[in-house]
């Protein structure tokens, strides 16, 4: 016996045309015919709207079970309907995309200070206004040596550094955990618009390799593709340690995910379950942090920098601090509201804390330490727009990560089931017939009219600012102020409140 009701409940109006299109694009076999109408299993529905955005004589709606519980603050429905589904099944509930509950989004909690008089604002259509940003260690101070000719030679050795036209990266989903097209699509995305993207931890996909210099891969803990030949085939490496969605576990990619393709590319058996450990099994402290990073960089033959993706976490500050100082050139803070493929619920919604906490702290703590020069910070998780990513650069980033908000580019409806594998739109799928769904040059240009978009917003914010410079806001913590933030979050955030 099953106590609980569907999620949602679909309706089909007077105008059906019964073309049966319902039936052919729902993956989750909501539609069936029978006795010449559509049937409908309420109860498999998951709201991806694939539906309603093909029927072609819009007759399909898709709104919530209408069913009303006893009111109980203590007992919500969500946490009944959790309960009801663990009797049933003896599992974990899994579940996908970010962190959904209704914690506050500091985001939304911090205005930016514009420029009048005194610091004249500046016009972004007619004067020059820089995105450019470079990724890497930088050196503590620059020398130069000048012949009696007047010619100027810098003699500091630089590490190697990533030139980025925009300060907005694709963050890592790995070839698994989302499909092919879409690697392709961030990819082609990536080197049109001077930036990167991140492979995650599925290793990488042969049809990569021609964007190889506007890729990052990922050394996980499963190690999954990893090899000489991949650690050289891209423009950076990461070792990812933790997981915004999930911090302190390993991932699992499903046997029924794992096909062919994906089976050369991690390396493992075909349907077989892909498990990544929760550590490192060769990293239990800072040192052994530090001896991967640097038998990655004699990998690399010193020319390739190497980051360290660690998740938001409580002491975060010295964790990154710790990854700095054992020689990581880029740090990634992933925090709680970040995007997965696949998590239990129960972490997703109370592990971790939020990136803008955890991004203030660490670069104050690497400044306080006289080493922020030494690593560039990645903010990750949750970003939503322009304005969430000129926030994260005054608070200290040097750029920041988009998953969610790219998928979402490209038809994601948040369903939050991307761990079943059934994605109507292709994007979280290794089924054929589902992943044609998604057109790659189609995707290209969605989520590259999404990045320019952001530009050009950014841009009119720098310019609202009076600065002409996407590095010249970084830390620039003067130009944010808290509003409906008490005093212990202003001082975590090293903000000002408003009218001060």
């Amino acid at each position: 016996m099953k106590f609980s009701h569907p999620d949602f409940l679909v309706k089909i109006n007077e105008n059906c045309i019964k073309c049966k299109r319902c039936i052919s694009e729902c993956s989750f076999q909501v539609f069936t015919w029978e006795k010449d109408k559509v049937k409908i299993a309420h109860e498999k529905c998951v709201a991806c709207h694939r539906c309603t955005v093909y029927c072609p004589a819009g007759a399909i709606a898709v709104v919530k079970f209408p069913a009303e519980y006893k009111e109980n603050y203590l007992w919500a429905q969500e946490i009944i309907k959790d309960i009801w589904k663990q009797a049933d099944t003896g599992g974990k509930i899994l579940t996908g995309t970010g962190n959904d509950r209704p914690y506050p989004v500091l985001w939304d909690k911090i205005l930016l200070d514009a420029s009048q008089v005194t610091n004249p604002s500046i016009d972004p259509l007619r004067e020059p206004m820089e995105l450019r940003t470079y990724l890497g260690k930088k050196p503590e101070k620059l020398e130069f040596w000048c012949n009696k000719n007047g010619e100027v030679k810098l003699t500091t050795v630089m590490e190697p550094q990533i030139k980025l036209e925009t300060p907005i990266i694709f963050a890592g989903m790995s070839y698994g955990a989302v499909s092919l097209n879409v690697h392709l699509i961030l990819a082609k995305a990536a080197q049109e618009l001077g930036t990167l993207m991140n492979t995650g931890e599925g290793g990488l996909p042969a049809e990569l390799l021609p964007y190889k210099d506007n890729i990052v891969v990922q050394c996980a803990s499963g190690r999954f593709g990893v090899s000489l030949e991949y650690l050289n085939s891209c423009a950076a490496v990461e070792i990812k340690i933790g997981q915004g969605a999930k911090p302190g576990i390993g991932g699992h990619l499903p046997g029924e995910k794992v096909t062919e393709d994906i089976s050369r590319t991690r390396m493992i058996p075909s349907g077989t379950d892909a498990i990544s450990p929760a550590p490192h099994h060769d990293i239990y402290s800072i040192e052994d942090l530090k001896q991967l990073i640097y038998a990655i960089k004699e990998a690399t033959r010193y020319k390739k920098p190497v980051g360290v993706k660690i998740a938001a976490v409580h002491n975060v500050a010295a964790i990154a601090s710790g990854v700095v100082r054992a020689g990581a050139d880029i740090i990634t803070i992933d925090g709680f509201r970040a995007g997965t493929g696949a998590a239990p619920k129960v972490i997703r919604d109370h592990v971790g804390i939020p990136i803008e906490i955890a991004l203030a702290q660490v670069d104050e703590q690497l400044r306080r330490e006289g080493i922020r020069h030494m690593a560039s910070i990645i903010a990750s998780g949750g970003i939503r727009n322009s304005a969430d990513i000129i926030k994260a650069i005054a608070l200290g980033a040097d750029a920041v990560a988009i998953g969610t908000a790219a998928l979402i580019a490209l038809g994601c409806h948040l369903c939050q089931k991307c761990y079943t594998g059934l994605c109507p739109w292709g994007i979280t799928t290794q089924k054929p017939e589902l992943i044609n769904r998604l057109d790659v040059n189609e995707g290209v240009l969605r989520v590259t009219n999404l990045v320019k978009a952001w530009n050009l917003e950014i841009k009119e914010i720098l310019g609202a600012l009076g600065i002409n410079s996407i590095e010249s806001l970084r830390g620039n913590r003067e130009r944010l102020r808290g509003i409906d933030l008490d005093e212990v979050y202003l001082d975590v955030l090293g903000i000002k409140p408003a009218g001060r």
